[in-house]
């Protein structure tokens, strides 16, 4: 395929579809995004590369609309909560999908599917899944199906399942379902299979199973993961396999809710391996890397100073739609964002935030700071005496009271990467940019960010999270107080 020609890419918001779209770029190919609600791209440093339109599945007219000029269509959008209401808004999203295609001559549609046993007794989710599958085929459009195992990398849900079960329970008591072989597969690999469709002209109308080189169970995952972190765990094996309770036991020990996790645990009913290796003739040149590999990537992303990732949950699109709290995990990461709205210029919300700590203190509750930096203090810590070099300029790299200054971008950001000493790594960030387009009106955030070391690092985050809603929701209506004052001075 020629790399002038036009790719659509749904789900552009969602794990896999997010991680496409630059890879498509990179290559030089020319990208469209279809998306519900064209704010939450906002943030992706890609942005301003792709075409984005507004559009709903279920809308034909808007799939029309999207689809103009369009070579090949990635369908990469599905109902994550499941039940058989879901199921039907999946083939009914389908079935509009594959008849606007034909319509407006698309050449290709690249599906990404489930690889389970079609024969099982599979959920309405995943029955879905496939038949979603043979609905776009039944179409007129060509149609390659690319069905996964379960995808490991950073911030994938069957990573951080494991990565939260494995770190938070010395002894772990095993369903039935912990048992069933499984071949999972790196998010790399998948986005290479994904992408090398558009130059492999034999795949068009195939289905193509793909998995990672390693065949495992669930409690192999598990274990692995303990030997990559060197965490000794014990495996109590039951027969039960008790999908339901499962997916609620995995929502009391992780962050990740029961309805993202039931569809995971109930695949592993049946054994998720490669049945069919075409793959391996139509994509000689992709060699998917193993379990253990998987793993080693995803903690190294983790593990770097990093949290750009989770810039792209921005979902703001008006006044009415700011959750003043939000709660979330992204990338491994617990992460509280605090948002409010200011009647005043971005520039001047940045004076104010940019001018915290030192002298001046923390503004709200400063007695609370001072003990924080006591105790950091007296194990060896910095401290919170360091101080800021200037009470007003601020520069990356600076040091600011127990605080590294690791990022300022002018009238809009400062990022603070804590350098006290915690089990696991912090950051505190500031935001102010332009509610709405208009200059006069802030939307102000403040986003506090861990990444837990450990079950030690699990424990910290939770003994120390009830003190952050008066300390952070104070320190937000001070630093609205001051670029208020801050205003009138100017």
């Amino acid at each position: 395929m020629t790399k002038e020609k036009l790719i659509l890419v749904t789900g552009a918001t969602g794990y896999v579809g997010g991680r496409l779209v630059p890879k498509l770029l990179d290559s030089g190919y020319r990208v469209r995004c279809l998306v519900r609600d064209p704010s939450r791209l906002q943030g992706r440093m890609w942005l301003g590369r792709v075409e984005v339109a507004a559009g709903d599945a279920l809308n034909p007219d808007e799939l029309k609309t999207a689809m103009k000029g369009v070579s090949v269509a990635y369908y990469l959008m599905h109902g994550k909560q499941g039940g058989s209401e879901s199921a039907v808004r999946d083939l009914q999203a389908a079935d509009n999908f594959s008849r606007a295609a034909e319509v407006e001559g698309i050449e290709q549609i690249v599906y990404l599917g489930e690889l389970v046993d079609p024969t099982a007794d599979l959920s309405p989710y995943l029955r879905s899944r496939h038949e979603t599958g043979f609905v776009l085929r039944h179409g007129k459009t060509p149609v390659t199906e690319i069905r996964t195992g379960m995808v490991i990398g950073s911030g994938s849900a069957l990573f951080e399942m494991v990565r939260y079960i494995t770190e938070r329970q010395l002894v772990l008591v095993c369903p039935a379902w912990f048992f069933s072989q499984a071949q999972p597969i790196a998010i790399r690999d998948v986005l290479s299979y994904l992408a090398d469709v558009l130059k492999t002209p034999e795949a068009t109308g195939r289905v193509i199973e793909v998995g990672g080189s390693t065949r495992l169970t669930y409690a192999d995952m598990l274990l692995g993961y303990a030997r990559e972190r060197n965490l000794r765990r014990w495996l109590i094996r039951t027969p039960f396999y008790a999908p339901r309770l499962s997916a609620y036991w995995v929502h009391m020990v992780t962050p990740i809710h029961w309805r993202v996790v039931a569809p995971l645990i109930e695949g592993l009913r049946a054994e998720l391996i490669v049945r069919d290796e075409t793959a391996k003739k139509l994509f000689p040149q992709i060699q998917p890397i193993d379990y253990q590999t998987a793993v080693r990537l995803a903690l190294g992303r983790i593990a770097r100073d990093n949290v750009e990732t989770s810039w792209s949950d921005a979902l703001v699109t008006a006044a009415g739609d700011i959750k003043p709290y939000r709660f979330t995990v992204e990338e491994g990461m617990y992460i509280e964002r605090r948002q409010t709205v200011i009647d005043l210029p971005p520039e001047t919300v940045f004076r104010s935030y940019t001018g915290i700590g030192g002298e001046r203190g923390w503004l709200f509750m400063d007695w609370a700071w001072a003990m924080r930096g006591w105790m950091d203090k007296a194990i060896g810590g910095v401290g919170l005496r360091r101080g800021r070099r200037h009470p007003d300029e601020i520069h990356t790299g600076e040091s600011l009271d127990f605080w590294r200054v690791e990022t300022v971008e002018k009238n809009h950001l400062m990022r603070l990467r804590a350098e006290m000493k915690i089990p696991g790594k912090a950051w505190l960030q500031f935001e102010s940019e332009p509610l709405g387009g208009d200059r006069n009106k802030t939307l102000f955030t403040v986003t506090a960010y861990f990444a837990p070391h450990g079950f030690f690092g699990f424990l910290y985050w939770y003994a120390m999270w009830p003190f952050h809603k008066p300390l952070f929701d104070g320190l937000s209506r001070r630093l609205a107080s001051r670029a208020r004052v801050l205003a009138r001075a100017y």
